[in-house]
This record gives structure tokens, sequence and C-alpha cells, in this order.
């Protein structure tokens, strides 16, 4: 899909992610109508494929707030294992380039998991609860803008409530419909500044 720059006065704003942000536009689209938000969720997709398009995909589309919602795909280890350290990093470098390019940040929580359908067994919750962990203080430090969708989602295992999810790590659209507002607020927060 082929975006032009923003019209003047536009506070557009681009949606960086993964398959939970690619399925938003698809199950819950009211969401997106009507408003200046791309999204740019490709499924599957882990942060140093996120970093490699972000020029493209975030920068050039001239937007004044990116949310970033990144890092299950890399704790499944879609593209190969990877530390936590590696997703900070490239987090981090997402959010430098950003920076340079007075674009404003939202950095998301990562949402829970208890475990992976197509790839039992990683025990990621505990590294989920992890990575947010760095990331809500990594946000904090930068005074970066921090959504946290963990933990009104998670059930008492860290996994995502069953009714947010069929598969446990996807949200339908009751699970997009708690995220929503959350990021709305912190859109209207980030435009603020």
């Amino acid at each position: 899909l082929r975006v032009g720059l923003p019209k003047p006065g536009e506070n557009r704003v681009v949606f960086m992610g993964n398959s939970i942000t690619e399925g938003w536009a698809q199950v819950y689209p009211d969401f997106f109508d009507g408003k200046p938000y791309i999204n740019r969720g490709i499924s599957g997709q882990t942060t140093p494929q996120m970093l490699v398009r972000f020029r493209a995909d975030v920068v050039n589309l001239k937007p004044k707030v990116v949310v970033i919602l990144a890092g299950t795909n890399d704790i499944v280890e879609n593209t190969g294992p990877s530390t936590l350290e590696m997703i900070e990093n490239n987090l981090a470098s997402m959010v430098d380039i950003a920076t340079t390019n007075n674009i404003k940040v939202i950095l998301c929580s990562v949402l829970p998991a208890y475990d992976y359908p197509w790839r039992p067994g990683l025990n990621p919750a505990e590294k989920i609860v992890n990575l947010n962990k760095w990331i809500k203080r990594y946000a904090a430090k930068n005074e970066i803008i921090y959504v946290d969708y963990f933990t009104p989602m998670a059930d008492e295992r860290n996994g995502l409530k069953k009714e947010y999810s069929e598969d446990g790590v996807h949200p339908n659209q009751k699970g997009y419909e708690v995220m929503a507002p959350l990021v709305e607020k912190a859109i209207a927060n980030a435009l603020v500044d």
C-alpha cells in the first residue's frame, strides 16, 4: 500500500510491529478507520527485521509518532536464537532512528504468552516479563511513553487471558478493545509535547 506524505496538520501515527499489529487492522479495522494511523505490522517479524525496514516504513512516511510493539517473535526464535540483550539493542536502535528524525516514540510492552502453540516448550512467560521490565525502565530513562498491555491482559500464569485470544498469542477483537484505549491515550500524550 503506497502512502503519500502527511497532509498539513495531519497527526500521522505509524504502528510498527509483527502479526499482532498486522492483525489489528484485520480483526478490529474500526480502530484505524478515518484516523491518520498507518499499520506497518508484518506477520512473523523479529526486531532485526523491523530495524532493517524502519527507515522505509516509518521515517520516510514522516509521522509525528511511531508505536513500536515488538519482541515476541524474537523470543519464539523466528529468525534463530535471540537473547534479551539482542532484542533490547534492536528496540533501542529503532528509538534512536525515530528520535533523530523528530518522531515521538511510544514503546509497548510485549503481550503475555504462556506458550507458543506452533513452538511449544520455550517457556516464554518469564522472558516476556523480563523484557517488559527492561522496556519500561528504558522508556522511563529516555522520557519515552510506555504502554503496558501486559498487566491488563495477563492471567495468573503470565499467559494471555483466554477471553482475549483464540491461540494464547494473538489478540481477538476483545483483546484489541483492551489495547485500543491504552494506545490512544499514549498517542494523545505524545502529540501534546
